[in-house]
């Protein structure tokens, strides 16, 4: 086989194979030693997100490198950040299974999980930055007798809003898709308490036509939905600094600049956790490096437009002759925090470029450092956009610096933490691997060799 040319499964696999080998990883005795020597270094990790977040309720957001004019730092980096990791769960899960790419079949689930652990630590970091979690349920619209309603021009009532519509459509839809595999974990599990967990989840599936015809019917209403929500959700965060009258916040641009961004840094996120899969659980005949080659030019597309927006910001800034815009560019390029921002234009225009070659994004050590590369950049264009727009003010009086405090990097640290404990659970209770879209793609697949045999037969007579 051409190296070229490679297959997205091979063509000996069948149903019943893909259906054993990803209910052997939920339904094993024991896990791989790899698992578990990561789920330790993950739970360390994590205990470091529960330390800062235990103090930052004790000791209030003075834990935090925050100082005026720089009243967003950390918290609301680190809530785009993760915003954006989300997003190519739900394009890869929706968009793409409304245009039938038969490639998302391996990679989907994985990608659903992912999204929905990554917008709910999203969601932790504006609780903490209120500053008063506890009285985090102002943010509803919800009757009471004080008349306090919240106050609809607050960026944090977009936020919150955003983000809970968000987790709870991504719950939904994974839920959705597992119905079928818990049916079969439910029908292979031998230990009764395992039949009656899946049992009790798979709703009583009976695998009906009409069961089926229901799934298909409420799978497409969802993917449907979906498509705007990946464009609403980050559009809305980035509208938080849009509307503001910043420099360096104020650009019409930031929506689609916002999402090419956070769909970057998602497709590079699905691109590590596929190479985590191929390599724990050894499933490199269902993640093929097809795959791998088809997630590196999705972050190379994405990457394309998001350096098309860093020309734009620059050309925008000196184009309209705004002394104050200028200065922010300068600041960037020369200030305090010039390493943040030339950081960013190595990782996501220079070393970003590697994706055009096929050789590295079929390599899985090429693609996984290029994916983590990736991850690095987006996160530097967060902190260069949060601080480096805001520490220089219109007044001068006003100019200052901020630093991080060690609280800022552990809680962040322990956050990864926390997705990579959520993540490797996940894959050992849950089917990783959808096993009915497999199955489909392996159906068409055969329908489709079936119907070329068939004309070469009539061309031969």
């Amino acid at each position: 086989m051409n190296h070229r040319r490679q297959p997205l499964a091979p063509p000996d696999l069948t149903d019943a194979g893909i259906t054993d080998r990803v209910c052997a990883v939920v339904l094993g005795v024991r896990a791989p030693l790899g698992w578990f020597v990561a789920l330790g270094l993950a739970a360390l990790l994590s205990l470091g997100f529960l330390v800062g977040v235990i103090y930052v309720l004790s000791v209030g957001v003075g834990a935090f490198g925050l100082n005026i004019p720089v009243a967003w730092g950390f918290p609301i980096i680190n809530t785009v950040w993760w915003i954006g990791i989300a997003h190519a769960g739900t394009l890869i899960s929706a968009v793409l299974w409304l245009t039938r790419q038969e490639w998302r079949a391996s990679i989907n689930r994985s990608a659903e999980a992912m999204a929905m652990f990554a917008i709910v630590l999203a969601g932790s970091y504006p609780l903490l930055h209120l500053g008063r979690p506890q009285f985090a349920y102002y943010l509803l619209p919800y009757p009471n007798t004080m008349e306090l309603w919240p106050q609809w021009r607050s960026p944090l009532v977009w936020d919150f809003f955003a983000i809970a519509s968000y987790l709870i459509f991504t719950s939904a839809f994974l839920y959705l898709s597992l119905l079928p595999d818990f049916a079969s974990l439910r029908d292979r599990a031998r230990h009764r308490f395992q039949q009656l967990v899946y049992g009790t989840l798979a709703l009583g599936w009976r695998n009906s036509a009409r069961h089926w015809a229901r799934y298909q019917q409420a799978h497409r209403v969802m993917a449907v939905i979906a498509a705007p929500i990946v464009v609403s959700v980050t559009g809305t965060i980035s509208l938080d600094l849009a509307v503001s009258i910043v420099p360096g916040y104020h650009f019409t641009i930031f929506p689609p600049y916002f999402v090419a961004g956070a769909l970057y840094s998602g497709f590079a996120t699905v691109a590590i956790i596929a190479i985590v899969l191929r390599s724990l659980f050894g499933f490199r005949d269902v993640i093929t490096k097809a795959h791998l080659n088809l997630l590196g030019i999705m972050m190379l597309c994405f990457v394309l437009v998001v350096d098309y927006a860093y020309m734009q910001e620059i050309f925008i800034a000196f184009y309209t002759g705004e002394e104050f815009y200028r200065s922010v560019y300068f600041d960037r390029w020369t200030g305090p925090y010039a390493p943040y921002y030339w950081g960013m234009i190595l990782c996501n225009v220079v070393l970003a470029q590697g994706l055009w070659f096929r050789r590295l994004r079929e390599s899985v050590p090429g693609l996984l450092c290029l994916a983590v590369i990736a991850d690095i950049g987006m996160w530097l264009e967060r902190f260069q956009i949060v601080i480096t727009s805001t520490h220089k003010d219109y007044v001068p009086s006003a100019w200052g610096e901020v630093s991080a405090t060690g609280w800022d990097w552990l809680i962040y640290a322990g956050s990864i933490g926390v997705f990579l404990v959520l993540l490797l659970l996940f894959i050992k209770l849950m089917p990783a691997i959808s096993m009915h879209d497999m199955r489909d793609m392996l159906h068409q697949r055969r329908q489709l060799q079936r119907q070329q045999d068939r004309e070469k037969q009539g061309v031969q007579r």
